[in-house]
């Protein structure tokens, strides 16, 4: 049976989706079989990851019980990774929801059709608390909290802790925090240092030993439709997501594959 993994956090601009795009990548490349689900109406793993979605069925459609899972399951180029996408059209899944049956747990009972076809399921929600992000939170066995390095951070780790307290308590006894990632680090100035730090002394056991450094390769690389390792395999961001990946597997990862680079 395969496992969820939720990326969330409830504040904007902390890297959920660079984490979703490269720990999904890494964990095809060390060859797990991977659906990414984008969660997030503004469908930036989709297009990250280099998917057109023109004419194709989304998570939207499912979620509002239009279409078959099955039928929102696509190939990607990159490899053991699939993709379900997301259109601007998820923005009103939202409300449709309000009205159905069993509404923070759809998502659960979409998944639960097809856990058993896929090693993991890395699913990017949304920037904020609200249903479909509440649906992730119930569908996943697990969370990676990113966390940016700046001064609100602790509040904004506090505030996610909370609501999955919450969950727990009510939806999903079973959600665990699988640990939590600190992003978008500049070495060179102190705050990050005390940032880390505090994190660190706060959440010792859920805190990633891996940290993500600020990092231009990342930040274009959505731009280009590829997850970094196929735009730049060695620049440390590259290099933060596969030491992530592996210390999630607790295992090396030998990459063999050789794709061509995608005419521009």
């Amino acid at each position: 049976m395969g496992k969820i993994i939720g990326i969330c956090n409830q504040k904007g601009g902390t890297g959920k989706t660079t984490t979703s795009i490269n720990f999904s990548s890494y964990l095809g490349l060390a060859n797990k079989k991977t659906l990414l689900i984008d969660m997030d109406p503004q469908g930036n793993s989709t297009s990250g990851i280099g998917f057109n979605h023109e004419g194709k069925y989304s998570i939207y459609d499912v979620l509002v019980g239009d279409v078959n899972v099955s039928e929102c399951i696509y190939g990607t180029e990159w490899p053991n990774l699939q993709i379900m996408p997301a259109q601007v059209s998820l923005t009103g899944g939202e409300i449709e929801l309000v009205n159905k049956d069993n509404r923070e747990g759809k998502l659960k009972e979409i998944l639960n059709q097809i856990k058993d076809d896929f090693e993991y399921i890395i699913i990017d929600a949304p920037p904020s608390l609200g249903l479909l992000t509440l649906n992730v939170l119930v569908a996943s066995d697990s969370l990676i909290i990113p966390v940016q390095c700046e001064y609100f951070a602790l509040e904004g780790v506090s505030k996610i802790i909370n609501t999955i307290e919450l969950v727990k308590e009510r939806l999903n006894f079973s959600l665990e925090i699988e640990g939590i990632l600190l992003v978008m680090a500049d070495f060179r100035t102190r705050l990050s240092l005390q940032v880390i730090e505090e994190v660190r002394n706060y959440f010792p056991k859920e805190t990633f030993n891996v940290i993500v450094p600020r990092n231009i390769k990342l930040a274009e690389s959505p731009s280009f439709g590829k997850p970094i390792h196929f735009y730049d395999s060695i620049c440390v961001g590259a290099k933060a997501y596969k030491n992530l990946t592996e210390a999630f597997l607790k295992e090396k990862i030998e990459i063999k594959e050789v794709i061509k680079e995608r005419s521009m």
